[in-house]
């Protein structure tokens, strides 16, 4: 079973985007970030926002160049490792993804170099305009990216001839039925992950009295982004909620670990959901809460996971277990958001001590959410890769056992050492914090 080449190319795979997958994200919110850090030094012509803008936008061009690279992983490996999956899909996810090549990563590419150094080489509006469309293309590559994956979760507008899947409705191709609730929830979660970061880097700044007038600046920001995104984020993972239990049923039944098609269904806090015996041993519930929540009616029904055969359940135990971390992680962050508020009101955000521990333990809360949350969506949609069309054994390449093992071990020493690197150099410019200019 260790040594099935498909499920080594899905361990490769995973491995792979999971370590992608955090680049991306940090910077779509940076960029976003820097963009009103420098909005407000044009503005106020403070200088202390443009020491954080210098301070922050160096990790940005490195946080960027790790994304390409590891992104450029994972283009070979769908050909490599999925055959089956390029061939029979080509026809819709090739275009989408090419789009995000000409859209979004030449207009990142060709501003970035005005970023990183362009000040007192270009004009102040110049050098805004070119953060504001470094941060406009990585929505853009957002954009592209999560329509594809979107469409493999709801299928919509394409014919099959023989195997082979052909788009009749571009816009409804891009526009599927969850791919709004999808873009919006990972750009939101995007900029929270920036926040808790920013926020727990100048909570550290402020604990060793390092860069203090821009590490108060930094903290407050971050805090300010953090209410005001964490309620949002909520808000939007309701709909998605809705729209999954729509489209994909019996992932929301391995979310919540329900085994009997029921109404007024509990909400299970925590389980040790067991597929042998088809239910969810030490589950401490609470009576009609999953209703309540993902059908808006205390009595509304949720079908369970015994109501789909065997054979078309996702893998139940990691899809309960990460979404509640997930939500876990989530409860915390609005905690942050309250306990900024109160704090604030005291006048005591800056020198709360027990509050900038917190928050620097929170500063990877957002990557754990945003991976748990990823897990839970792929995971949670097998045995398909296309949802409800192709299998995954049907796509994955023929490929022998020691040839994706071999692959899978270089992968990972590779990647340890030159992510490793990669972030220990992070830590270091980190650690110095903004310079006076």
């Amino acid at each position: 079973m260790l040594l099935d080449p498909i499920l080594l190319a899905r361990i490769q795979f995973a491995f792979t985007i999971s370590f992608h997958i955090i680049f991306p994200a940090f910077t779509i919110g940076l960029a976003g970030y820097l963009a009103c850090v420098e909005a407000l030094y044009l503005k106020t012509k403070d200088k202390t926002y443009k020491e954080i803008y210098k301070f922050w936008v160096k990790i940005f061009g490195i946080i960027f160049g790790m994304g390409v690279v590891s992104g450029i992983v994972l283009s070979y490996e769908i050909g490599t490792n999925w055959a089956g999956f390029s061939v029979q899909t080509g026809n819709v996810l090739g275009p989408l993804l090419g789009f995000e090549v000409l859209t979004a990563f030449f207009l990142e590419a060709s501003f970035l170099g005005i970023m990183l150094f362009g000040w007192n080489k270009v004009s102040p509006k110049m050098h805004f305009a070119a953060t504001i469309i470094v941060a406009i293309g990585t929505l853009i590559s957002a954009f592209w990216i999560i329509a594809a994956n979107s469409w493999m979760h709801t299928p919509t507008y394409f014919m099959r001839v023989n195997t082979m899947f052909y788009p009749t409705d571009w816009f409804h191709v891009i526009f599927n039925p969850s791919f709004p609730y999808r873009f919006a929830h990972m750009v939101v979660a995007t900029y929270l992950t920036c926040a808790f970061v920013v926020c727990g880097v100048s909570a550290w700044l402020l604990s060793k009295k390092k860069s203090t007038p821009q590490a108060r600046v930094m903290f407050k920001m971050a805090l300010t982004f953090i209410v005001i995104f964490v309620p949002l984020q909520i808000f939007i993972g309701d709909l998605h909620g809705l729209n999954t239990l729509k489209y994909q049923p019996a992932k929301v039944a391995a979310m919540e670990g329900i085994w009997e098609t029921e109404k007024g269904a509990p909400l299970t806090l925590f389980g040790l959901p067991d597929e042998e015996s088809e239910s969810t041993k030490y589950a401490i519930k609470i009576p009609k809460l999953a209703s309540l929540i993902l059908t808006h009616h205390e009595d509304g029904e949720i079908r369970g996971l015994k109501s789909f055969p065997k054979d078309e359940r996702p893998p139940v135990f990691p899809v309960f277990l990460f979404f509640r971390i997930m939500v876990v992680i989530g409860v915390a962050m609005l905690a942050t958001g309250i306990a900024a508020i109160y704090l604030n009101y005291r006048k005591k955000l800056f020198t709360t001590k027990w509050f900038q521990t917190w928050c620097m333990l929170m500063t990877p809360s957002g990557f754990i959410a945003l991976l748990s949350g990823w897990f839970v969506t792929e995971i949670g949609r097998q045995p398909y890769v296309v949802y409800g069309f192709l299998k995954t054994k049907d796509a994955a390449s023929v490929l022998s056992s020691e040839q994706v093992l071999f692959s899978l071990i270089s992968f990972v020493v590779v990647y340890l050492i030159i992510f490793g690197a990669a972030t220990y150099y992070i830590l270091r410019l980190l650690s110095k914090g903004p310079e006076k200019i």
